[in-house]
C-alpha cells in the first residue's frame, strides 16, 4: 500500500502529464523553459526521484511531439534541449534506449538536411548525436549504419555558423574514435569535404583527417589530389591546416605522389593561367586582378610547403631534387603575376642553395653573379628588386640538377669500383673522372 506522501508525488506527475497533454504550442514551451532550468545536470536516479519514478512517461512525449513537429521546426531547439537532459543524464542507458527504439537517430539525422529549420535546433541535434556516440561503440555504428556520416558531413559543408560547424568536429571527431567498424567511411567523408565552398568546413576536416588519418592507417588514393586543391585557398588558416596535413602524409605511401604534386603546382600549365585570365586584364588602363588567381596561390602555397618539408627532412629535399624542384622553384620565382609566389620559392630555393653545393653551383651560373649576389643577401626582397629581363631569365631557366646528380651518382659507383684494386694510384683516377667529366660535357 503506497503512503500518503508516494501518492501526492503521483498525482503531482500526473498532473504534470495532463498539464503537457492539453498544452498548445505556446504552453508547451513555457513547460520546457522550466523543465531544462530545473533539472539540466541532474542524474537518472534524481530525474526518476522528480517524477515519482515516471520520468520516462513524460521522455515518451518529448519524444512523440519531436516525430510529429520536427519538420515544422515548433520549438525544436528547446524540445531537443529537454531530450538531452535525459539523455545526458548520469546512469541513463535506459533513457538512451528508449528514444532510439522509437527512432531517434533516424530523426536527429533529417533534421540537418531540412532547409526550413533554424540553425539553433540543427545544433541541439548535433549536440544529441554527440551524446548517442559518446555512449559507446555500438551507438557510433548505429549512427554509420543510418547513413550518418553523409547527412553529418553535408550539413558541415552547408552550414553557415562556425560554432554548430565546430559542434559538427566534435562529433565526427568521436565518430573516428573506438570505431574500428567505420572508421574508414568517416575517413572517407572527411575527404570529401575537401573540396566544398565553405572554407571553415575546409579548416576543421583538416584537422580532423590528421587524427583520422593516425587512426586509419592506411592512406586513400584520392587524398593527395584532393589536399593539393586546398592549397589554391586564400584562407591561411586553411592553407596552414593543408600544410600540417601534408607533413604527416609524407610518412604514408603516398610521398612520392605528393612530392611530384607539389613540384608539379609550381609551374602552372599555360592553359590554367590563360582561362583564368579574362582579357580585360590585358588592358593595361584597368587594375590588375591577378594577385588572387586560384593557380597562383597554389604555386605559393607549394613553395611554402616545400621548404617546410625540406627543413624538417633532408631526404625529402633531396628526392625533390631529382623532380628537378630547382628548376621549378626557379620558374615560379620569375612570376611576376603573383609576388608571394616570387617571395615563397626564392625563400625555399636560398635553403636548397644552402643545403647542397651542386644546387649553389648551377642557380649561380643560372643567374649570373650580379643577380645571385642579390638574390642570396636577401631572398625574401629580391621579388621587388628585379626587372622584367631577370624575371625572364628566371622563368625561362633550363637547370637541371638531375642530370648532374645523375652523374655524381655514377662517379661515386665508378669510384667504388676502382678503389676496390689497392695497386690502383688515386691521382690516375682523378685524372680519370676529369676526362670523363670533359667527354660528357662534349
Amino acid at each position: 500500500m503506497t503512503s500518503i506522501k508516494e501518492q501526492a508525488a503521483i498525482s503531482r506527475l500526473l498532473s504534470f502529464l495532463q498539464e503537457w497533454d492539453n498544452a498548445g504550442t505556446v504552453a508547451r514551451s513555457h513547460i520546457l523553459n522550466n523543465f531544462i532550468e530545473t533539472n539540466q545536470g541532474k542524474t537518472a536516479p534524481e530525474l526518476e526521484q522528480e517524477f515519482s519514478q515516471g520520468a520516462s512517461l513524460f521522455l515518451v512525449r518529448l519524444t512523440t511531439w519531436l516525430r510529429l513537429t520536427y519538420m515544422t521546426g515548433s520549438c525544436l531547439d528547446k524540445l531537443l534541449r529537454s531530450i538531452g537532459v535525459f539523455l545526458s543524464a548520469v546512469s541513463s542507458n535506459h533513457y538512451l534506449i528508449e528514444f532510439l527504439e522509437v527512432g531517434g537517430v533516424l530523426t536527429l539525422l533529417e533534421i540537418l538536411a531540412l532547409e526550413n529549420i533554424k540553425e539553433e535546433g540543427k545544433k541541439e541535434s548535433i549536440r544529441l548525436l554527440q551524446v548517442i556516440a559518446n555512449s559507446g561503440r555500438k551507438y557510433k555504428e548505429l549512427i554509420c549504419e543510418s547513413y550518418g556520416v553523409r547527412s553529418i558531413a553535408e550539413f558541415l559543408a552547408k552550414s553557415k555558423s562556425e560554432e554548430t560547424q565546430e559542434e559538427v568536429q566534435v562529433l565526427l571527431d568521436s565518430l573516428v574514435h573506438g570505431n574500428p567498424k567505420y572508421q574508414n567511411q568517416v575517413y572517407k567523408g572527411l575527404i570529401a569535404l575537401l573540396p566544398c565552398a565553405s572554407p571553415k568546413a575546409q579548416q576543421l576536416s583538416l584537422q580532423t583527417l590528421r587524427t583520422a588519418q593516425s587512426i586509419v592507417g592506411t592512406t586513400h588514393p584520392s587524398i593527395v589530389d584532393n589536399v593539393l586543391k586546398v592549397l589554391s585557398t586564400m584562407h591561411l588558416e586553411v592553407q596552414y591546416e593543408a600544410i600540417e596535413l601534408i607533413k604527416d602524409l609524407v610518412n604514408y605511401d603516398v610521398c612520392p605522389a605528393l612530392l611530384k604534386g607539389l613540384v608539379a603546382l609550381l609551374i602552372p600549365s599555360f592553359k590554367e593561367t590563360s582561362k583564368l585570365q579574362p582579357k580585360i586584364l590585358n588592358d593595361s588602363s584597368v587594375l590588375q586582378l591577378t594577385a588572387h588567381l586560384p593557380v597562383f596561390l597554389q604555386q605559393a602555397a607549394a613553395a611554402k610547403a616545400i621548404g617546410i618539408l625540406a627543413h624538417r627532412n633532408t631526404s625529402l629535399a633531396e628526392e625533390m631534387l631529382h623532380l628537378r624542384v630547382v628548376h621549378s622553384l626557379l620558374a615560379a620565382m620569375g612570376n611576376t603575376d603573383h609576388s608571394n609566389s616570387q617571395r615563397q620559392a626564392s625563400l625555399t630555393l636560398k635553403y636548397f642553395v644552402q643545403l647542397f653545393p651542386v644546387v649553389e653551383e648551377h642557380v649561380r651560373k643560372s643567374m649570373g653573379e650580379e643577380l645571385y649576389k642579390l638574390f642570396f643577401s636577401n631572398a625574401g626582397d629580391l621579388y621587388m628588386k628585379i626587372d622584367s629581363i631577370q624575371a625572364d631569365i628566371l622563368a625561362a631557366n633550363k637547370v637541371n640538377v638531375t642530370k648532374a646528380l645523375y652523374l655524381s651518382d655514377l662517379s661515386q659507383s665508378n669510384v667504388s669500383f676502382y678503389f676496390g684494386h689497392g695497386n690502383q694510384d688515386p691521382v690516375a683516377y682523378n685524372t680519370h673522372f676529369q676526362k670523363e667529366d670533359v667527354e660528357g660535357k662534349e
